[in-house]
This record gives structure tokens, sequence and C-alpha cells, in this order.
């Protein structure tokens, strides 16, 4: 089993990168991967947010929302038994990883204001960030367990905080280079991005 569960991290982090390989999270990873402290403290954000929503929106998929999932309600009416309210998964879900950005943005402004003013409208748009989104998806799709679920909300929130960490140390890197004109800003970004995108594929041929 901790073999499994081992496997499973390894590949969220690495083979199957939510960032990298489905690019999800886009817009938050080119707009705050500009310094190495607002890249960390994003990052920090998304995988806390990440493990924490990953098991709550799978309890409440399989408990309230998905076909049969009321059946422990049969003694109200038998009804329950045939509930599929599974159409109301998005909203949900967004609703639940809102709720967790909400508690991690008034943690960060207490304990760190720097860092809050840092990251700035980013924080709370973590709430409809699609790689948070996209996990909890990927989650009911391959009909994951609790465990698993939780350990790839991990597996999934540590890639992507290893790719804007990485991101935001290359481009910090390239203020000293003698940069094309024509390459400077978004278009360099989006050329390193494909080139590290490139580079996690290698480890595609793992086999776990």
């Amino acid at each position: 089993m901790l073999e499994h569960y081992l496997s499973l991290f390894v590949k969220a982090v690495f083979v199957e990168n939510i960032l990298l390989a489905f690019f999800l999270g886009m817009c938050s990873f080119l707009a705050v991967s500009k310094k190495v402290e607002t890249a960390v403290g994003l990052g920090t954000a998304v995988t806390f947010v990440l493990v924490i929503t990953a098991p709550m929106n799978w309890l409440i998929h399989e408990y309230i929302l998905k076909e049969g999932a009321l059946s422990w309600l049969s003694f109200i009416s038998e009804d329950f038994e045939k509930l599929d309210l599974s159409f109301l998964n998005f909203i949900t879900f967004i609703a639940t990883i809102a709720a967790m950005v909400q508690l991690v943005e008034m943690v960060i402004d207490k304990f760190s204001p720097r860092l809050y003013a840092a990251l700035g409208i980013f924080l709370p748009l973590i709430a409809v960030n699609c790689a948070i989104l996209g996990a909890c998806l990927f989650m009911v799709e391959r009909e994951y367990t609790l465990g698993e679920a939780t350990v790839f909300g991990a597996g999934a929130g540590l890639g992507w905080f290893l790719a804007i960490v990485a991101m935001a140390s290359i481009r910090m890197k390239i203020r000293y280079s003698n940069v094309p004109s024509g390459l400077k800003g978004l278009g360099l970004t989006m050329l390193i991005t494909g080139l590290m995108s490139m580079a996690f594929m290698l480890f595609s041929g793992i086999q776990l």
C-alpha cells in the first residue's frame, strides 16, 4: 500500500505535473513567477489548499453528490437511493476551494503582511485556479479512494510549487542576461515554460 501511494505521489509531482503536463494554473504561474519569494508563497498556498480540498471534495462527492451517495438517508425515503447530484460537482468543488482559500488568505494576512501584499489579487484568485479544480475533477474521473485523493492532491500541489519556483529562479537569472529585445517579457517566459514542460516529459518513461 505504501509503495502504491509513493508511486502515485511521484507520478503526480513529476510524470503528470499538473502545470507542465496539463498546463493548468498558467495565469497565476506566469504572473507571480517574477520573484522567488512570492513564487514560494503562492506555491505553498496552492499546495495547502490542494491537500485540504482534495479529500474534502472526495468526501462530498462520495457521500452527497454521486449517484446513490445519499442511500444512507434511505430511512427517510427510498428515492434517496436513486438520487444523482453529480451535476453539482463543479459548483460544489469551487465553493469548497473558495472557503479554503479564504482561510489561507486570512492566515497569510495575519502572519506575513508583506507576502500578502506581494501576492495581491492572485491570492484570492486561487479560488478559481484551474489547477486546483482540475486536480479535484481528475480525482473523481480516476475514481481514487480517500487516501489516493489526499496523496494525489499533495503531489499535484508540490508539482505546481516546484514548477513556479523553478520558473521564478530562472526569470531572476535572466534579468542579468543579455536577452534579445524581441524575446523580453512574456515571450521568453512562454518559451521557458515550453522547455520546462519538455524536460519534465523525460519523467514519463519512469515505470513505478
